[in-house]
């Protein structure tokens, strides 16, 4: 048996009993699916500004371009946002049916733009300040929180911060290997092709090239990425996890990774555009597969930070600040730019170079999961200890 084959049969299973704890398909109620993108994506280019000529200015090389005939162009939202082409016939569409909500703004006030350190600290979800419980992750305080009724599930090799803590919970991997678009076989294949032809110190050089600065970033990269699930092959994933999640499970967590794109990452085409076609191809089949239970279920994406307005030498974008969160479901106030916002222009700008954090994660979340679970007082205050919750009208 193979391990997609043992994946169904551990999906089948009915119920399942971790640690002495038993789970059982939850009674009719709402669901939370949280999406971690590690490496932190580049906003500005997804949800795009296209009412700011800074941000074209800013980005000669990597701009997608304003709405208009182009079927390369940004979709317009509004007057002062755009969406990324790449997600037209997956994100748009349920943007439009008022499914899909973006916070602008969002993110933490780590400013370390360390992938690791800011990961951490909002799977943590506590103040930096003081002393942090390194076995205390948010979602794990939620699920204790939200009591007997939450049947929580990380999809991932490893149980994540975010889950630790509390009572044992299951993880089951999702992982997917992405290959190589071209492996070395088929370089070696096509450098025998042009050998002996004018082309052939370009086309070696060109090899060489693209190994080098491979190298020099694939390590971050991976490293940023903690071994989550890759974009490429997300879409079945995502359906495996609807079936879970209709079935089983109500809470749950998953972390893709491959957004960290400091090199050609390209506009309406390119890798970021690939990553987000496969990123929007598996948020859509989750929606579809979940069937009317999408009526009750929340799916949150994020990532650690956002990346720097301005594109870098290497026609990419390098460790920012604020970002922007997805927001879909059901039953959610969608169609809309949620939460505070600000004229992106260049003054605006944090330290000159990123997106303001307006929208501080966790009184966002903290604000929807209010909504979702109904939780207040003291039970809100043990999934974000010293927070006010921030009712942006998600729900």
């Amino acid at each position: 048996m193979n391990r997609r084959e043992l994946l169904f049969g551990a999906a089948a299973l009915s119920p399942l009993v971790l640690a002495g704890r038993l789970y059982a398909a939850p009674a009719n109620g709402s669901r939370l699916l949280l999406v971690f993108l590690r490496g932190a994506y580049d906003a500005a280019n997804v949800v795009i500004p296209i009412g700011s000529e800074f941000y074209y200015r800013a980005r000669p090389n990597i701009a997608v371009p304003k709405p208009g005939a182009d079927p390369n162009a940004a979709i317009e939202l509004n007057a002062d946002w755009g969406l990324h082409p790449a997600l037209k016939d997956t994100i748009y569409p349920l943007y439009q049916k008022g499914e899909v909500a973006f916070v602008a703004f969002a993110g933490t006030d780590d400013l370390s733009r360390s992938h690791f350190e800011t990961q951490d600290s909002i799977e943590l979800g506590q103040p930096l300040t003081g002393t942090r419980n390194f076995q205390s992750g948010f979602m794990s305080r939620l699920a204790g929180s939200i009591g007997a009724t939450v049947t929580p599930i990380a999809f991932t090799g490893q149980l994540p911060l975010i889950f630790r803590g509390g009572s044992p919970i299951p993880n089951m991997s999702l992982n997917v290997g992405a290959k190589p678009g071209i492996d070395a076989r088929q370089e070696q294949l096509i450098e025998a092709m042009y050998r002996d032809t004018p082309l052939a110190p370009a086309v070696s050089e060109g090899f060489a090239v693209e190994d080098e600065v491979y190298k020099s970033i694939a390590v971050e990269m991976q490293q940023a990425s903690r071994g989550a699930t890759s974009a490429r092959g997300f879409e079945l994933e995502a359906q495996r996890i609807a079936r879970l999640m209709r079935d089983k499970y109500n809470l749950g967590f998953v972390d893709v990774g491959g957004w960290d794109t400091h090199v050609n990452q390209g506009n309406a085409k390119g890798y970021l555009a690939g990553r987000l076609t496969e990123l929007g191809k598996g948020v859509a089949a989750f929606a579809e597969s979940m069937g009317p239970e999408w009526a009750n279920t929340v799916v949150v994406v994020i990532s650690e930070f956002g990346r720097t307005f301005r594109e870098n030498g290497n026609r990419g974008t390098d460790h920012g600040h604020g970002s922007v969160y997805w927001v879909l479901g059901g039953g959610i106030k969608g169609g809309r730019i949620a939460g505070d916002q600000i004229q992106v222009a260049q003054q605006t700008l944090f330290q000159d170079r990123d997106y303001p954090v307006l929208n501080e994660y966790r009184a966002v979340l903290g604000g929807l999961m209010s909504r979702v679970y109904g939780l207040s007082g003291d039970r809100l205050q043990n999934v974000f200890p010293d927070t006010a919750a921030k009712d942006v009208s998600l729900i």
